[in-house]
């Protein structure tokens, strides 16, 4: 549970593999980007703990067994804003209550939201690791979106 949400853990995990892939998961940038994947790895390495509920969790095994919400970008956020069950939990925030560990979702078109950052760093400005452009210490501001969305985790 997101209680338990070690971020300390998750930022580890993303300096380790932000850029380079954790061959225990699929690679997902020949299928519209790895982005989503990545930080479902990061929050995992945080939480230590899936949610195997079939159409509604967050879990993955294999690219063939794994749920929406692992690398699809809208069904992360889904999942991470309702769940009540076991794994990671957030709540949309502005983007000035961000802490490391947290995600953030941007929307390129001020309508859909396709791209998942790790925050690792929010002083003196937000950084993020990201894969699909891989990053890390990425100021947010470089960034040109049109929308940004926090997701606080616990």
């Amino acid at each position: 549970m997101s209680a338990n949400y070690d971020r300390a853990a998750a930022i580890a995990y993303a300096r380790q593999w932000a850029h380079a892939r954790n061959p225990a998961y699929y690679d997902f940038d020949a299928l519209g980007g790895d982005c989503t994947n990545f930080i479902s790895q990061c929050l995992y390495a945080g939480c230590g703990v899936m949610n195997r509920a079939r159409d509604t969790g967050w879990y993955y095994s294999t690219i063939h067994d794994r749920s929406a919400a692992w690398s699809g970008v809208e069904y992360l956020y889904k999942f991470l804003t309702a769940n009540t069950g076991q794994g990671p939990r957030a709540t949309e925030m502005p983007l000035g209550y961000a802490q490391i560990g947290d995600v953030i979702q941007l929307s390129f078109d001020g309508t859909h939201f396709g791209h998942s950052l790790l925050v690792v760093e929010t002083a003196p400005e937000i950084l993020i690791a990201a894969h699909t452009d891989d990053s890390l210490d990425r100021p947010l501001s470089t960034y040109n979106y049109a929308r940004a969305r926090l997701l606080c985790i616990g």
